[in-house]
């Protein structure tokens, strides 16, 4: 069985209480330094709460809330994710519904419940850990800043599944060293864990190498250990709870994610490995591995886990080809984890107890700051929500709240940024099946093998396949039906040149229904190249485009 680094005959002896009063600074200056501590964690807290909402979190508060207003997922609400995230976003939507409050602060108390349930879950497991004055001191600063960190992704499926395992990383190091813990910290750390990382399978390689950790420093006696099994029994009634409530998902998005979303816009590993966001997260995991690796025996097996997380995070955003900046959010919160920890514990072996405990207050501020200063990466928060009030998405917002508030509207959009969270402040109503045209994007990813023709840019409908006619017939058919009060329009469709720009208005023109239905919608404003229509009775072609 591997030596249990954390095994009390490693640890230096704790401080006593005379040389912890000779070397630790005055109260007043310890408050003081706590409440500095706590001041970039405060500071990211003002950027969550600051506008904008996160694109994709607004876009799916918006399904869940057409879900509430009677929407069926996977039958009316078309969308990759399994249902487990518009689940959890019921309470938000159900809020909305019953408190004056508007859907996007709905969302955001509930996150904010979600941060302070696990700071409270974390503080009551990292009792008995044998922390010395400046790891107590480092990561009671750290923690706060580590559920908040995510910035403008904030809400994102990552940061939620990398704040949910706070409490299992923490739990599992207990189970190591065979400390106790409450029953009822051990089943919500449970239903934390499983449910975080229940949001997409990728996210399932972090605990994978976790438990292998466990198995291999405690030997067989890992495998009569409830927790895991637990995790994988809920694992296996989610996954057999899908097709009895959500028939639709495996009978229907699957095939259509396989076939259309799974190839779109996405390059091979190694190639999103070499990206800015990639390549920084690749580097800084592997330089806290070798770090954590190359520590002595009483750094502990809490920084261990935290890196084997990082590896397992890192893998799952690799394999979706993306390199988007919210897919690193695990490896960043993680890490300073990891970091806090590792660098707190060899502190308080290096130091004598007084110097420790004198050190700590300022350790902890330095740890917090450091961090803090790391994640204020270029295009992230503060600078998205500091440009927000002039951007397109505010804009667009804005109009949508004077002329068309809380009414139905149809949005054809390849993007959903600038979308999304202007429709969801808005109050609007939308329409399309999908959050964004993707589907589109998908199918006309190409130019014809025999060349550009402008006379067939777009297919027949006779010629279409199964997808792209249910939605060339679900939108002009919820147009003529609805006759929203407002329709957007981008003119990118994010679809390459053939001989012509693919036109969306152009495209659902040659359905009759849409055809007659648009007859009645004027251009009435256009914002950084999407067009805002007006529905108005007597309206005619002319003007229109």
């Amino acid at each position: 069985m591997t030596p249990n680094p954390s095994s009390p005959a490693d640890r230096r002896p704790g401080p006593g209480p005379a040389s912890r009063r000779a070397g630790a600074p005055p109260a007043g200056r310890r408050r003081l330094l706590a409440a500095l501590a706590l001041l970039p964690a405060a500071a990211f807290l003002a950027m969550v709460l600051a506008p904008p909402l996160n694109h994709d979190v607004a876009a799916v508060l918006d399904f869940a809330l057409r879900m509430r207003a009677g929407e069926a997922l996977y039958r009316d609400l078309i969308d990759v994710n399994p249902p487990l995230i518009f689940l959890l976003n019921q309470p938000a939507a159900w809020l909305a519904g019953w408190l004056p409050l508007e859907a996007g602060q709905a969302l955001l108390l509930c996150l904010l419940a979600h941060c302070g349930g696990v700071l409270w879950l974390c503080a009551g497991l990292r009792r008995g850990r044998g922390e010395g004055p400046v790891e107590r001191a480092v990561m009671t600063a750290l923690l706060p800043l580590l559920l908040v960190c995510a910035g403008y992704d904030f809400g994102q499926r990552e940061q939620l599944m990398a704040v949910a395992a706070l409490p299992y990383l923490l739990l599992a190091e207990r189970r190591i060293l065979g400390l106790r813990t409450p029953p009822g910290a051990w089943l919500a750390t449970l239903l934390l864990a499983a449910a975080g990382f229940a949001l997409k399978p990728h996210f399932l390689a972090a605990p994978a190498l976790v438990e292998a950790l466990v198995l291999l420093a405690r030997g067989r006696a890992a495998l009569r250990d409830p927790f895991p099994w637990a995790m994988a029994a809920l694992w296996a009634l989610y996954l057999a709870a899908i097709p009895a409530f959500f028939p639709g998902y495996f009978g229907h998005v699957v095939p259509l994610v396989w076939d259309w979303y799974v190839g779109l816009g996405g390059v091979p590993w190694w190639r999103v490995a070499l990206t800015e966001v990639l390549g920084s997260g690749i580097a800084t995991t592997l330089g806290l591995a070798v770090l954590v690796g190359l520590a002595p025996r009483g750094a502990g097996w809490l920084p261990r886990l935290a890196v084997a997380a990082m590896l397992g995070g890192l893998a799952a955003a690799l394999v979706q080809h993306k390199g988007w900046s919210y897919h690193l959010v695990p490896v960043w919160i993680w890490g300073g984890l990891a970091a806090g920890a590792l660098s707190g514990r060899l502190a308080d072996r290096a130091l004598a107890p007084p110097r420790a405990a004198g050190a700590a207050p300022w350790l902890a501020v330095l740890a917090a700051f450091g961090f803090g200063l790391f994640t204020l990466r270029g295009g992230e928060s503060p600078w998205v929500q500091l440009a927000y009030p002039g951007s397109a998405g505010a804009r667009i917002a804005a109009w949508l709240q004077r002329e068309a508030p809380g009414r139905p509207l149809l949005v054809l959009s390849p993007d959903i940024p600038t979308v999304y969270p202007a429709v969801v402040y808005a109050g609007s109503r939308l329409l399309l099946p999908y959050m964004s045209t993707w589907l589109l994007q998908a199918v006309y990813q190409d130019c014809p093998q025999d060349g550009p023709d402008p006379a067939a840019r777009y297919h027949a409908p006779a010629a279409m396949g199964p997808a792209e006619r249910a939605l060339f017939d679900t939108v002009a058919e919820r147009l003529a039906r609805e006759r929203p009060a407002a329709v957007l329009v981008a003119r990118h469709a994010g679809i390459p040149w053939c001989g012509g720009d693919f036109d969306f208005i152009a495209y659902f023109s040659r359905h009759p229904l849409f055809a007659e239905a648009w007859a009645g919608y004027r251009l009435r404003h256009e914002i950084d190249g999407y067009r805002l229509y007006q529905w108005e009775a007597r309206g005619r072609a002319e003007g229109r485009n």
